[in-house]
């Protein structure tokens, strides 16, 4: 495999993933959507093509000359996406790597904590605000029945600096923007949700890795740490010198965040082990401590 195929190329996970592709010489395309960061990809050496990942016809003549795609681009919840890649890429035996993402594990605690930690192997019961995006990871595994080699990543909370055209994450930059204005570090509850969490860098790698050695079916879940949300405001308050860190409603993340981001990204636990991703793959994350990038 040497040309792959990224969605979401412009965005902090997969322009991140470009770059690690691109210095193990892997020959990238990028899916965009307009031609506004079509110059910028061509200078990361990265090769634009301008679409829609639902047109068929597109999608269909964009697939047909590269060995993997890389779906990234707002993907966990949308299905019209993936059943499309999935008609497309049946019976070629090319692989398919989806992102999901882990608020499907999230039991809307209300900042209450919650210490189970999810493996793989683990059936998932989801609420039924995130059954849909379970739905989805199930049915992207079993295309590999229809020879796609497909794979799910389930990236946790993510962190530090990108290495693409986004830089920033979207919690934990969301979190501080928000602290900022009240001017203090703000969790929601108790605060005592759980949160893994794992480093760009180290998640691209865990990508590239997938890509390379992953069998047909695979399903990784990506972390190596894990934080309550009122230590990552205190922590905020810490280093951005703003007044100690409080409580404030769920309500209030909601209405700020929108539901899903209030009651799952900031109230929720989400806590898992990527002890199958380390052990299957070989993956050896370099980083551990989400409160050092703060």
């Amino acid at each position: 495999m040497k040309k792959i195929l990224i969605t979401g190329v412009t965005g902090y996970i997969g322009g991140t993933i470009a770059q690690k592709l691109l210095k193990k010489n892997y020959s990238v395309k990028g899916l965009i959507r307009n031609e506004n960061q079509a110059e910028a990809l061509k200078l990361l050496g990265i090769e634009p093509i301008v679409g829609s990942i639902h047109d068929e016809i597109f999608l269909k003549e964009a697939v047909a000359d590269v060995d993997a795609v890389m779906h990234n681009a707002d993907s966990a919840d949308d299905a019209y996406a993936a059943d499309s890649f999935v008609n497309i890429l049946q019976n070629t035996g090319k692989t398919l790597i989806f992102t999901s993402g882990s608020a499907i594990f999230g039991g809307k605690e209300n900042g209450e904590g919650n210490n189970f930690v999810f493996t793989e192997d683990i059936p998932l019961n989801p609420r039924l605000e995130m059954a849909s995006r379970v739905l989805i990871n199930e049915y992207i595994l079993q295309s590999s029945q229809k020879n796609i080699r497909s794979i799910v990543i389930v990236p946790t909370m993510v962190y530090g600096e990108g290495l693409g055209l986004k830089k920033d994450s979207i919690q934990i930059p969301a979190l501080l923007n928000f602290s900022k204005e009240k001017g203090h570090g703000v969790f929601f509850g108790k605060g005592e949700n759980i949160w893994s969490n794992v480093h760009i860098e180290d998640l691209a790698d865990l990508y590239v890795l997938a890509l390379e050695k992953a069998q047909a079916g695979s399903l990784y879940y990506a972390e190596n740490g894990s934080s309550t949300l009122k230590n990552i405001a205190e922590n905020m308050s810490k280093k951005y010198d703003l007044q100690p860190a409080r409580s404030l409603n769920v309500q209030e993340a909601v209405n700020r965040f929108g539901p899903a981001g209030g009651y799952f990204g900031f109230a929720s636990n989400s806590l898992c082990s990527a002890s199958k991703a380390k052990e299957e793959l070989g993956w050896n994350p370099q980083y551990d401590s989400i409160e050092t990038f703060i």
